[in-house]
């Protein structure tokens, strides 16, 4: 930590502390945000088959075979929904992005909800209950949450297999819609939804992109306020039944808002009936002196903390352009493919910016760095092409697509790749043969087989609890990728 924090946190909280307490208190709001661009376990409780990898937590299990599956995240803290002295319930809004895709594509569901519970333990049951509700507890369920169904379950009069549902306390849902969008597509969907206390309507947008659409998917009227009684948990549930489907949650935020600043009270003092008594003029001066006492060095404590928070965002700020110009300095940065794997999370669809006629670009966030760059994955030049196509057999005559042959065969190099964290997965070589995705890139040289054991983990390499910060305003360069 920078000297300069780290002397204005000290001092804050050294008087924050060392203060006597006073039977005043100050001002404060009860309204909660958070906002989480990746996904840690700072602030999350896995349950079920639930994992967190690379910034993304997956909610089922990632099997190539089918399985039954659930599980839920749930945000550690209780968030207050209910405020007595003002008989108020918040109003909230949550943004997250979430993409369903499958390994298998007939086999599917069942799909995943966002939900409110007073229960910080809350997992359900694999296949349609979705991981929300215990198959041996419907009765005894308390939750608000809205559906994202995959799978049609007539058990719960599922209209369809691609709709979203407001469910209270069963999974029979309340209201549905149909998107104009595919649940299942494996493409990254993100999702809004906001309800609104004082005008009792709860409001569900869906965009495959992050700009909010002006009308929403689903919109119910309902009052919550019996359901959003003092404090709940908020969180996310999947679940599988016989399928090989994956739930992922990429980013979330949430914000509470409509709460009214409250003061505490003197209990003596508000207890007391009667006509007023005049004070004395010492009592005056006491109250004048304890007024002083606590609004001095609340008024120092703030600005200890807008001076630290100046400080801080004027420290970052040199930091960074140092960092820029270091980079011009010393010219183009190398990057190992491994980095670049990791940046673009695999490569995975849902980081594609564009297509070109020589690759497609990437979006890639590098854990060192702020800035976001752009990386395009060469297809493979056609200088090798007839090497690789005398590999064909020779009793085909050469009755064949050069191009076709050229990735069945490249496709089959990569499959028999010693190393089997380098070959593709099924889902990938089924993408590869229906021209959804490139031929993975085979090396020049054989790849060696080779063997280790005793190999130590630490805790970082069992779990990825790296948050990336995405400065989006921010420059964008592009890394070539042959």
């Amino acid at each position: 930590m920078h000297p300069r924090k780290l002397l204005v946190f000290s001092l804050f909280f050294s008087i924050l502390f060392n203060f006597p307490r006073s039977p005043l208190q100050l001002v404060r709001s009860e309204n909660l945000s958070f906002d989480f661009p990746s996904l840690s376990l700072r602030n999350l409780t896995l349950l079920g088959d639930s994992y967190l990898r690379n910034g993304v937590i997956g909610l089922t299990r990632e099997l190539t075979v089918p399985s039954s599956s659930s599980g839920s995240v749930i945000y550690n803290d209780p968030i207050p929904f209910y405020q007595p002295e003002s008989n108020t319930t918040s109003s909230f809004s949550t943004r997250f992005s979430f993409s369903i895709t499958n390994i298998n594509p007939a086999s599917f569901g069942d799909g995943l909800t966002f939900f409110l519970s007073p229960d910080n333990q809350t997992l359900g049951s694999s296949g349609g209950y979705l991981g929300l509700v215990n198959s041996s507890r419907i009765t005894k369920n308390k939750f608000v949450a809205i559906e994202f169904d995959t799978k049609k379950d007539a058990h719960f009069d599922d209209p369809n297999d691609n709709h979203v549902g407001l469910d209270i306390k069963n999974l029979v849902s309340i209201e549905t819609a149909n998107p104009d969008l595919d649940l299942k597509s494996g493409e990254l969907i993100t999702a809004w939804i906001d309800y609104k206390s004082g005008l009792h309507r709860l409001n569900v947008f869906l965009s495959y992109s992050s700009f909010k659409p002006n009308f929403p998917l689903l919109s119910v009227d309902i009052d919550l306020s019996d359901y959003l009684k003092d404090y709940v948990f908020v969180g996310f549930s999947a679940s599988t039944e016989g399928s090989t489907e994956l739930h992922l949650i990429e980013n979330w935020s949430f914000h509470t808002y409509g709460f009214r600043p409250t003061s505490g009270h003197n209990v003596s003092d508000s207890s007391v009936i009667g006509p007023p008594i005049p004070d004395s003029p010492n009592k005056h001066h006491r109250r004048i002196g304890l007024a002083l006492g606590i609004a001095g060095p609340a008024f120092f404590c703030t600005f200890l903390v807008i001076f630290g928070w100046v400080s801080v965002r004027k420290w970052r700020g040199v930091r960074m352009e140092k960092s820029f110009k270091a980079e011009l300095m010393t010219g183009p940065r190398q990057f190992n493919y491994r980095d670049l794997k990791l940046a673009t999370r695999g490569f995975h669809s849902g980081r594609i910016v564009g297509r070109g006629a020589f690759g497609t670009v990437y979006k890639a966030c590098f854990q060192d760095s702020d800035t976001v760059f752009a990386v395009k994955r060469s297809k493979h030049n056609n200088h090798e092409e007839g090497k690789v196509i005398e590999a064909a057999d020779e009793r085909l005559k050469g009755e064949f697509e050069a191009g076709d042959m050229e990735k069945l065969l490249l496709l089959g190099l990569s499959c028999s790749n010693p190393d089997s964290l380098a070959r593709p997965s099924m889902r990938k070589v089924l993408q590869i043969l229906n021209n959804k995705a490139e031929v993975v890139i085979v090396p020049r040289l054989k790849p060696s087989l080779s063997f280790s054991c005793g190999v130590s983990l630490s805790l970082e390499d069992i779990v990825s609890d790296v948050e990336e910060e995405i400065q989006t305003p921010g420059p964008m360069y592009e890394i070539k990728l042959g």
